[in-house]
């Protein structure tokens, strides 16, 4: 599952986010039914997505991929240059410092630029975006809600899934992916074309066959997930 806006509720920042009281329970119990195969496949990094769930002590893949949270310990999955991402960082900075409502989000393995606070800016930061990625190859640029991530080139949540689904106690089982965002649409339909399920959360285009209005029609259903 994805976390933002798929767990938990949408924020104007990052920070901001409110954790259900019910959530971290849901998720044990979850796990258990399971037999251990639940994942939580985010954009965020592992180990921030381990400080507002310390009580999940399952597989964490943050990053889209690029690092993963096993046994406590985060470990990158890709190689990242200091000195690439620290000039990828400089120039989101300059970028980001000119207008106030433009928030820009660091991440061990790359950035986001959130537009959320001005709607308005999406074709100054898709612009700038798409020539970042020209500049620094090392990266590409993926369009979200309201934000365009620039990320290393190689990773995806369909690709960190089907290397999930490899190991135990994955291998063997329908894979299920519940996401909200573009970014989400892949690893739907990639647990699609092996025959399990893609179920999209909230409105908007999607390729997944099923859908749900909102977070709290998703804890329903995992409440009673078989």
């Amino acid at each position: 599952m994805d976390f933002d806006g798929t767990l938990v509720d949408l924020a104007p920042t990052p920070d901001s986010i409110h954790i259900p009281d019910t959530l971290p329970a849901l998720l044990t119990d979850l796990q258990g039914r399971a037999g251990g195969a639940l994942v939580l496949i985010s954009g965020r990094a592992a180990g921030d997505l381990a400080h507002w769930l310390p009580d999940f002590s399952g597989l964490i893949v943050g990053g889209h991929g690029a690092e993963w949270r096993q046994g406590g310990t985060v470990q990158p999955r890709v190689d990242v240059a200091p000195d690439s991402l620290a000039m990828l960082r400089d120039a989101a900075s300059a970028f980001a410092g000119t207008t106030p409502s433009i928030l820009l989000e660091e991440k061990p393995t790359g950035l986001v630029l959130h537009y959320r606070a001005q709607p308005d800016l999406q074709d100054r930061v898709e612009t700038f975006t798409a020539d970042l990625s020209q500049t620094h190859t090392d990266f590409e640029a993926h369009p979200a809600k309201m934000a365009i991530e620039m990320r290393p080139r190689g990773v995806g949540k369909d690709l960190a899934m089907a290397d999930v689904m490899a190991l135990e106690p994955y291998a063997g089982r329908t894979p299920v992916m519940i996401g909200d965002d573009t970014t989400d649409e892949p690893a739907m339909a990639w647990a699609q074309k092996q025959g399990g399920l893609g179920i999209k959360v909230g409105t908007g285009d999607t390729n997944a066959r099923h859908r749900l209005p909102d977070t709290l029609a998703v804890h329903r259903l995992l409440k009673h997930w078989p």
